[in-house]
């Protein structure tokens, strides 16, 4: 997990990842687990556009992701990563999407590198970390946040723990080695879920493993 790791150091030190893409190939298994999350947003709900395309409610994480012009690339590891078919599934799944520029963040040659095919683990790992079992809509996580006391832990369809917070009114979200990144954007309904646009990525601890 080099990639994971200089990820987390460069994260930790003086490379701004910015203040926070879905699934996943040889971890764990996207599936319709919905683990009593709320169910999927309504189809009357009122259309989102993002980056210059509407979500339209009856087409799904996929389809509508392709349509953003800000998140080409998260499509592109999607695709990358072999997700696209279970990302297009029933689900229901809450993506917490990272934009182009967020991606631009990284480190120097990262995104690249998780693009080859020796990386697509560790691309599922990251991928997988960016989703949520079950449609979780803003007003759902905002009070959600309130009855934990502020803090609240999300588990996230990659297994590790994704902490979510308000922070002047937005949902802040804190990965595992301390990165925050904020939703920028919410409340995108999908089909099989919902998708909430981020400016950072979220990155999980890196799991043991020999240089």
């Amino acid at each position: 997990m080099k990639l994971l790791k200089s990820m987390r150091l460069a994260k930790g030190t003086s490379v701004a990842m910015g203040l926070a893409v879905f699934a996943l190939g040889g971890a764990p298994a996207l599936a319709d687990n919905h683990q009593g999350e709320a169910a999927a947003p309504a189809a009357e709900t009122e259309v989102v556009t993002i980056g210059g395309a509407e979500m339209l409610p009856t087409r799904n994480i996929v389809e509508n992701a392709s349509n953003s012009a800000d998140h080409t690339t998260l499509v592109a590891a999607v695709v990358q990563a072999e997700l696209a078919e279970t990302l297009s599934g029933p689900g229901p799944f809450t993506v917490f999407a990272p934009t182009n520029e967020a991606f631009g963040l990284l480190p120097a040659g990262t995104v690249d590198a998780l693009m080859q095919d020796a990386a697509r683990a560790q691309l599922a790992q990251i991928l997988t970390y960016h989703v949520v079992p079950g449609a979780l809509d803003a007003e759902t996580l905002t009070s959600r946040i309130e009855a934990a006391g502020g803090e609240l832990t999300l588990t996230t369809v990659e297994g590790s723990p994704l902490v979510a917070t308000m922070d002047n009114g937005a949902v802040a979200l804190r990965d595992e080695i301390g990165g925050i990144s904020y939703v920028t954007q919410a409340d995108a309904a999908q089909l099989n879920g919902i998708i909430h646009v981020i400016n950072g990525i979220l990155v999980p601890e890196p799991e043991a493993a020999a240089d």
